[in-house]
């Protein structure tokens, strides 16, 4: 159209702009790159656990897990040694106060007999006539030893504990026990209503009808005790102990000190079956 045919006046028409072409679409991603992707991220994983394993441990975070180490050791055997001492925490006062009497009497008897040893040696180390004094001491020695075997008489100061047992309910367990006692606070020679008793002794049958060594004794039951009287009588004494453990049971128990006791109550001599004397 030229400027003839268009109408007078009028604006010119606007042009018009072609439109851009539209684009493809992106094609679809093909199975291979998915694949590559999860090697990827598998590959990541295995990079982090090479990382941490094996463990790079420095000097520092080793001086530290053995101060650990120990110290944990340290505890475990603090706690093993309170468990230990947890029979004696849980014990009653009399029991304590008999344990820790019978402890100092041990200890002070294991001190004279060391000193009586060294007295010995001290002898015969000073002694003129050597072979002479080896033979008095072998003498004491067999002296001794008969006493403790019930074999030989013996005398001296000590108690005399006097069971009463009207009902009839004193057990041999628990003259028994009596005799560990005295034999614990010291005792050195005991008889019982006449059987002397010795380091193989035994107390059986039943309430009422006790026997020594198969013999039969009756109430009431007389100990004839031979030791240190301070410390028999105190032993016997003690709260929770021998008396006290009689009197529950219905009986009584006197304990009388005196200045000389007489054992008299013999055993024989018996030769051992097995046992040698020997040089080594």
């Amino acid at each position: 159209m030229n400027s003839e045919d268009r109408p007078h006046g009028g604006s010119p028409e606007p042009r018009r702009e072609p439109l851009p072409p539209m684009a493809p679409p992106a094609p679809a991603q093909p199975a291979g790159d998915t694949r590559a992707a999860g090697e990827g991220r598998e590959s990541g994983r295995q990079r982090l656990g090479a990382a941490l394993w094996p463990p790079r441990v420095t000097r520092a975070q080793l001086i530290v897990a053995v101060l650990l180490f120990v110290l944990g050791l340290g505890l475990a055997i603090q706690v093993r040694s309170n468990s230990d001492d947890s029979a004696l925490r849980g014990a009653r006062q009399e029991d304590l106060v008999r344990i820790l009497d019978e402890l100092d009497n041990r200890t002070q008897r294991l001190q004279d007999e060391k000193q009586r040893l060294e007295e010995q040696r001290t002898e015969l180390e000073n002694s003129s006539d050597q072979a002479e004094e080896a033979r008095k001491q072998t003498l004491q020695k067999e002296q001794q030893l008969g006493i403790l075997a019930g074999t030989v008489a013996a005398q001296g100061p000590g108690v005399t504990l006097t069971i009463a047992d009207p009902s009839g309910t004193v057990e041999p367990d628990m003259l028994l026990d009596a005799i560990q006692e005295l034999r614990a606070a010291g005792a050195e020679a005991i008889q019982v209503n006449g059987a002397r008793v010795v380091a193989n002794s035994y107390f059986s049958g039943t309430a009422g009808n006790v026997e020594v060594d198969g013999r039969s004794i009756s109430a009431p039951y007389t100990f004839e005790v031979i030791g240190k009287p301070q410390d028999l009588e105190p032993a016997l004494n003690i709260p929770g102990g021998v008396v006290q453990t009689l009197e529950k049971e219905q009986a009584t128990a006197t304990v009388v000190r005196s200045e000389k006791i007489v054992v008299d109550a013999l055993r024989p001599a018996e030769r051992p079956d097995y046992a040698r004397s020997s040089s080594q």
